[in-house]
This record gives C-alpha cells, sequence and structure tokens, in this order.
C-alpha cells in the first residue's frame, strides 16, 4: 500500500479546499461547500468551497482583468514559454503528489496515474509552449494594390469545465494550448475529483504564471457550470462531458455567440479480422475497457470479432479478464480500481441488467466485485463481457463501465456497417496484419480517429477530436488547437 505523502496529507487536512481567482485562495461567496469522497472506500477526503454565480463572475472578471494588464497576452510567446516550461517541470517534480491525489479523488491505480495522466500533462504544456514559439502569427496576403496580412490573437477569457474520468490529464490537454497562446482561463473541475486542478494552482503560482490567469472554481453543474456557460464576459468556451450536457453548454454559448469545444462520449468499436494476434489484440483490448475501470469515452466498448476466431478470443479474453486483480487505488498490484462514486456504480450495473432483459448473453458475468473488508464502502465492479445483437442497448448506449459488448461479423462490408450504426463518433480501432484492408476499413469507419493494431494512442502532434455525438468545435493535441485560441484578424492599408 502506497502511504500518502506528508504534502498530500496536509493538503487534504488542511481544511475546506477553496477557489483560486486573482491568484488568491478564496471562499466562495455564500459559504457552500461540499464533500468529496475516496471511491476505495467511500470515506470523506475533504471539503471543497461550492462556487455560484457570484464567484463565477469575480473569476471571469479576474481573468479578464489578468489578460488586459497582467502582460500575459502581450509578452513575447518565447517568455511565456519559459514560464510554461518551468510550470511542466514543476508538475513532473511533483508527479508522486499529484498521482496519489488523483488515485485518491478517482479511484484508479497510482501507477495509471502516474505512468501516464501527470507525465502526459506535462508533456503537453511542453509541447504546445514549444509550437506557439515558431508558429507565425503575421501571415503576409498577395493583394493588387494593399499592403495586407492575417494577424492571429488571443481571444481573452476562455472557459473550460472538465469531467471526473482524468481531471488533471484532461487539464493539461485542455489549458496549455490557450496559456500558450496568451489567453486567461477559468475552469470549473468536476465535483467528484476537484483537488488535483486545485493542487495545480499552488505550481502554476510557483512557476510565475501572473495572478488571474488561472482561476479554478469547483463546484457543482447546475450552478457553477450553467453560470460559467452562460456567461457574457468569456470568450472561448470548451466542455467535456456527456452529450446531453454539452448540448446544453452548446445553446448557452450559441445565444452570447461564443465560440464553443465540445469533447463528449463514445462507443468505440474494435474490428477484428481472423488473421489478428488474438492474444496481443486481448492484452491491449482487456487493457483498454478496465483502464480507469472503463470510464474513458474514447475505449472499445465494442468488440467485433470475425467467425472464424470467435470461440478462441472470446476465452482468452475471459481468462485475462478473471485474472486482474480489482482493488484500491494506492494498494499494492492493482489492476482496476473502482469507479467513481455510488452513482456511477448503479449505472453501470443498471446497464447491465438492461441489456441481459433485451436479450444480450454474459460471456462474463458483471456485478459488484468482492474487495477486502476495509474497502466494503468503496465502488467496486466486475468487468463484464456481453454478446448479442447490435442493436442492444448495451451496444448503442456509452456505458463508461468496465464492459466489452462482442458482436460476431462474416465481411469486412459487414463490420463496417455495424461500427456505423452508432450515433457517437469518437475513436475505433481496426485489427488484422493485412495492412491494406486495415487501412481501407479504418477509412470507412466514421470517427475523429482510427487506430490500426492498437488502442488510445495520444501522441503530441496528431489531433484527436470527435464527430456526430462526440463532439465539434475542433480537438486537443494537434497543432490546429493552439489555433483554436487564437482569432484572426485582417490588417490592411492601400498603396496605390
Amino acid at each position: 500500500m502506497t502511504t500518502p505523502l506528508p504534502e498530500v496529507s496536509n493538503f487534504l487536512s488542511s481544511g475546506p479546499q477553496r477557489l483560486y481567482v486573482g491568484g488568491k485562495y478564496v471562499d466562495s461567496a455564500a459559504g457552500g461547500t461540499f464533500e468529496t469522497r475516496d471511491p476505495g472506500n467511500g470515506k470523506v477526503l475533504a471539503k471543497v468551497a461550492a462556487a455560484e454565480q457570484e464567484d463565477v463572475n469575480r473569476a471571469v472578471e479576474a481573468a479578464r482583468k489578468a489578460f488586459l494588464t497582467s502582460g500575459w497576452a502581450t509578452m513575447p510567446a518565447n517568455d511565456r514559454a519559459v514560464i510554461l516550461h518551468r510550470l511542466a517541470d514543476l508538475i513532473e517534480k511533483e508527479r508522486e503528489a499529484l498521482s496519489q491525489l488523483e488515485s485518491l479523488d478517482v479511484g484508479k491505480p497510482i501507477a495509471q496515474a502516474k505512468g501516464f495522466d501527470i507525465p502526459h500533462a506535462a508533456q503537453t504544456f511542453r509541447y504546445y509552449a514549444d509550437l506557439s514559439v515558431y508558429y507565425r502569427r503575421r501571415e503576409p496576403i498577395a493583394v493588387p494594390g494593399h499592403e495586407a496580412y492575417t494577424l492571429r490573437v488571443p481571444y481573452g477569457v476562455c472557459a473550460f469545465i472538465f469531467p471526473w474520468n482524468f481531471p488533471f490529464l484532461l487539464l493539461g490537454w485542455g489549458t496549455s494550448s490557450a496559456l500558450a497562446a496568451g489567453n486567461s482561463v477559468v475552469v470549473k473541475p468536476a465535483e467528484d475529483a476537484p483537488l488535483s486542478t486545485l493542487y495545480f494552482c499552488r505550481l502554476a503560482e510557483e512557476a510565475g504564471v501572473p495572478p488571474g490567469v488561472i482561476n479554478v472554481i469547483p463546484g457543482f453543474g447546475e450552478k457553477a457550470g450553467v453560470a460559467l456557460a452562460n456567461h457574457p464576459g468569456i470568450q472561448r468556451m470548451s466542455f467535456t462531458g456527456s452529450p446531453e450536457v454539452g448540448k446544453s453548454i452548446g445553446a448557452a454559448c450559441g445565444a452570447n455567440l461564443v465560440p464553443v469545444k465540445l469533447e463528449l462520449g463514445g462507443k468505440g468499436a474494435a474490428v477484428l479480422f481472423e488473421d489478428v494476434d488474438a492474444e496481443a489484440a486481448v492484452n491491449t483490448l482487456t487493457a483498454a475497457v478496465t483502464l480507469n475501470s472503463g470510464q474513458v469515452c474514447c475505449t472499445a466498448t465494442r468488440w467485433l470479432v470475425q467467425e472464424k476466431i470467435w470461440d478462441h478470443f472470446v476465452e482468452l479474453a475471459g481468462q485475462r479478464l478473471k485474472s486482474l486483480q480489482i482493488g484500491y487505488g494506492l494498494g499494492d498490484g492493482t489492476d482496476m480500481g473502482p469507479v467513481v462514486s455510488a452513482k456511477q456504480k448503479d449505472r453501470v450495473l443498471g446497464y447491465l441488467e438492461r441489456g441481459e432483459k433485451e436479450g444480450a448473453s454474459a460471456l462474463l458475468k458483471g456485478g459488484s466485485a468482492e474487495v477486502a473488508p476495509g474497502l466494503k464502502g468503496g465502488y467496486y465492479v466486475k468487468p463484464a463481457l456481453l454478446t448479442g445483437g447490435p442493436d442492444n442497448v448495451c451496444a448503442r448506449e456509452e456505458i463508461f463501465g468496465p464492459v466489452a459488448y462482442l458482436i460476431r461479423f462474416k465481411t469486412a462490408e459487414e463490420a463496417v456497417e455495424i461500427v456505423n450504426r452508432s450515433r457517437y463518433g469518437l475513436a475505433n480501432s481496426v485489427w488484422s496484419q493485412d495492412l491494406n484492408r486495415a487501412r481501407k476499413v479504418a477509412e470507412s469507419l466514421v470517427a475523429g480517429n482510427s487506430w490500426i493494431n492498437a488502442h488510445n494512442l495520444f501522441s503530441h502532434g496528431v489531433p484527436y477530436a470527435g464527430c456526430n455525438l462526440s463532439g465539434l468545435g475542433g480537438g486537443v493535441l494537434g497543432p490546429e488547437t493552439l489555433m483554436d485560441y487564437l482569432r484572426a484578424q485582417s490588417i490592411v492599408r492601400p498603396t496605390a
């Protein structure tokens, strides 16, 4: 068992965690708080200030003031990059503490947070810091009789609402490009997992980010989230979460003509042809569907398996999933932790029940997982494998848990048709040793991302985004994301 570091224990026991507005930790105007709980045992981790409308107003005003007067927006890109690199260094220096907070708050195994979430966030800050230095913000335009050029300038106040499944990783993925471009930000983390984001504010301050450039206002979606999305003082909005909430965020931004980026859910598929390396595919896909206990929007939860290898593949997958160690996030050897909350556990178990009522068969039975007595208050579920028709509710809707739905197919055309029935469009993968076939199928699948003989690949420089119910307005990780936070302005002078 990993023992929490002194800085983590001190952070958690330092009283209600307050909002971070204008470079200061402040109480919410109404004095309200909420509790965040450890999903591994159900115990309270910390009390956190709950932002409401007045707090959102203060944060947006602080961000606007910083944008106009702090010098962040107007300093040379190289100077901003130095500060962001310093911030990335501090993230890596505090990787252990941040990983512990992420594990405690979300429930994920600490090895996952320490091995990917935290370092990848740091790398993303570095990537956009460097990109901003070399990006040409002035582009001449050849126009007869005129001197003309396009200038790219930061928008101003950029708002972000993040979910609870990857709070720190998504904080890095979302805000790094906006900050590198010279904007100021207001962040509302999820009420289920706000702690690593609040800890991040300390690092930003230490790195030299000017007061007000970064503001964090934890709170409930129906109050703080709604107030932020509807605020007329923001110039850019980014939301990561469910399609249902994304639609309401988009409508709110549309009313104020605020550009919005929506990174929403998914129902990813893996298409497995008969010539695939079955063992390698099983290892990757079982790891993907149990990563963060299946609470990953881009993971493959529909497995389309060609008939010839069906029995062998199902046997291997069942064996692999049954061998995983389910336990506490800070526990030794934990492969899969709990889901984030009792509500989420009920959601997963409810889908399993609905799926079987609609005719799905359990190849590997899910349900509540048996855990040690000290963890009985946690929210643990077992991985499950279902099979049945492609129109079953568990094949259509996002469950957000460690559940895979298997479907047989005969031909590539049949597989493509089944995959593309989904209203989502985030990420799929194709598995075959015939790379020409794999490429052809990957290009035919409707999604923002198609991977070949792998799943969940996130390389800096490769755009990651969705289409249809999975999102709109641009993605993350690619060079285009920096441009998303720089508006175009034409400068023209007649010369004749």
